[in-house]
């Protein structure tokens, strides 16, 4: 019998209550021990883009595999709640906890140069000292800690108390292939031949990555970015959310000790497409609108949680869906000159207003075929509405693979980060998206051109090709994630390293 379970109940209340000042939660301690279940810890770096992959992977863990999980979550919102985490995540399981960790502040240390990745990694470095101390806290220390890609610092705390270290690659496989393989170029040849002769980077097995795709942090030899792909290497374990139909050719090279995978000296498990489930009980405006609308007739536009347009392009993007003739949903952010993100980690304003920004009388004249909403939507269940025929989207990679699984076609639109890479990948190695031929955020896209490419993915004989590759993609994913696919085994096989890790823990003590 447990120790807490001869604990009377007012003791317990208090210890709960104690524990909760840490954000513990004393039920998934009392779980735990009566239970004997193996114990993992994740770690989610800022970012609702990073958080929501380690959520449903957290989730995955526990639903599929026998696992119980311990979620820490980075961040520098103090006004964020883990009532309000759980609510965003839907998690409901007895094994698995979300753990707010006080929020860091590096105000004082950032200005409008600070780019957001030299910001992700202070946050992560202020954060240490308290994900080192809720672990050391729990009676029950897990085996392995799990950390997204831009919180591979915490390996050092794996390391103090003998965990097993796995990354999570949010990302797709082709980023993860450069990051990895970036340290170990010549930085004389790559800086001659890439940067001032713009020529491709030529991966070991992998597609070259053109000059004007390359993610900039890789252009400036940023030493935090060389610095995670070094840390990454070292892993026991890479995850990707990925899965082997949609990246073959890469996730092969990941593989192979004569490529690419003399680079990662841990194996790479791609255990995607991870996103989060539709959240039945959401019945707003925006779904009841769709409700309204043919199957198949609507184009759905956003810029995900950071991504804003200047003001100019947010005029010509107006024009384009009006001229188009199609139906759409449009979440609309005030605009924002020269930084296209500028709400990843604040907010624009609260200028909701759109007479400010959207031309002249475009609202009256578009009344009956779009929705225009302000700053946010439910995308998740915008996307899987059979009313959906296409994506205009930043292409970041959790709203590239919603997509997919919902077999949506889309217009992508790079803005910042990795974007232009996951652009490529969707419009040419995969074949489920168009493009302009202007890269933003260098030139503004014309109306011309933007409504040439809304035509093209959800009317035009041109984009049949894209609507069925998506589609394909769409049964592909679901077969890749369901008992015995190639990502359910992939994580399984994770989930059994740390089980055996734990029996071996146990033995040593025992």
């Amino acid at each position: 019998m447990s120790f807490f379970f001869l604990v009377p109940v007012y003791i317990r209340a208090k210890l709960e209550l104690w524990f909760s000042s840490w954000s513990f939660s004393f039920k998934i301690l009392w779980v735990i021990m009566h239970t004997g279940k193996v114990h993992v810890a994740l770690v989610a770096s800022p970012g609702m883009g990073h958080l929501i992959p380690v959520l449903e992977l957290g989730k995955r863990l526990v639903s599929h595999h026998g696992i119980s999980a311990t979620i820490f979550v980075v961040t520098m919102d103090a006004s964020l709640s883990r009532s309000q985490l759980l609510k965003v995540s839907g998690i409901t399981d007895d094994f698995l906890d979300v753990v707010l960790l006080p929020a860091v502040d590096i105000s004082a240390r950032v200005d409008k140069t600070t780019g957001i990745l030299r910001q992700m990694a202070m946050m992560i470095h202020e954060a240490l000292p308290s994900l080192r101390s809720a672990i050391l806290a729990m009676e029950v220390q897990p085996i392995a800690l799990i950390v997204d890609m831009f919180a591979t610092e915490a390996f050092v705390v794996a390391e103090e108390f003998m965990m097993f270290k796995y990354v999570f690659v949010t990302t797709n496989a082709w980023f993860l292939a450069l990051t990895v393989h970036g340290p170990n170029l010549d930085k004389e040849v790559d800086q001659d031949d890439h940067i001032n002769n713009q020529k491709p980077i030529h991966i070991p097995g992998c597609e070259p990555v053109r000059f004007v795709d390359c993610y900039e942090q890789f252009l400036r030899r940023n030493k935090v970015y060389f610095r995670m792909g070094t840390e990454i290497s070292t892993a026991d374990g890479i995850l990707v959310n990925s899965f082997y139909d949609l990246e073959p050719l890469t996730l092969a090279a990941l593989h192979d000790t004569r490529k690419v995978g003399l680079a990662p000296k841990a194996p790479v498990y791609p255990i995607g497409p991870l996103v989060r489930p539709v959240e039945l009980s959401l019945r707003g405006e925006v779904l009841r609108w769709l409700d309204m609308q043919r199957k198949e007739s609507v184009l759905y536009v956003s810029f995900g949680s950071g991504g804003t347009l200047s003001a100019k392009q947010t005029i010509e993007l107006a024009w384009g869906l009006e001229n188009s003739q199609q139906r759409f949903i449009w979440v609309v952010r005030p605009p924002v000159e020269n930084d296209s993100a500028a709400t990843v980690f604040k907010s624009n304003g609260v200028n909701n207003d759109f007479l400010d920004y959207l031309p002249e009388g475009f609202l009256n004249r578009t009344c009956k075929n779009g929705l225009v909403v302000p700053k946010w939507a439910p995308q998740t269940e915008i996307l899987s509405h059979p009313s959906i025929s296409g994506f205009l989207s930043h292409c970041g990679w959790n709203s590239s693979l919603e997509s997919i699984v919902n077999g949506v076609p889309m217009i992508v639109w790079p803005l910042y980060a990795e974007q232009k890479m996951n652009a490529t990948v969707l419009a040419e190695h995969i074949g489920v998206a168009t493009r302009s031929k202007l890269l933003a955020p260098k030139g503004v896209v014309g109306r011309d051109a933007i409504a040439a490419m809304i035509q093209k993915i959800m009317v035009d004989k041109e984009g049949e090709a894209i609507r069925a590759k998506v589609k394909m993609l769409k049964s592909c994913a679901v077969k890749a994630v369901s008992n015995g696919g190639s990502s359910y085994n992939a994580l399984a096989i994770v989930a059994e390293e740390c089980k055996i890790g734990m029996q071996r823990r146990n033995a040593k003590t025992g």
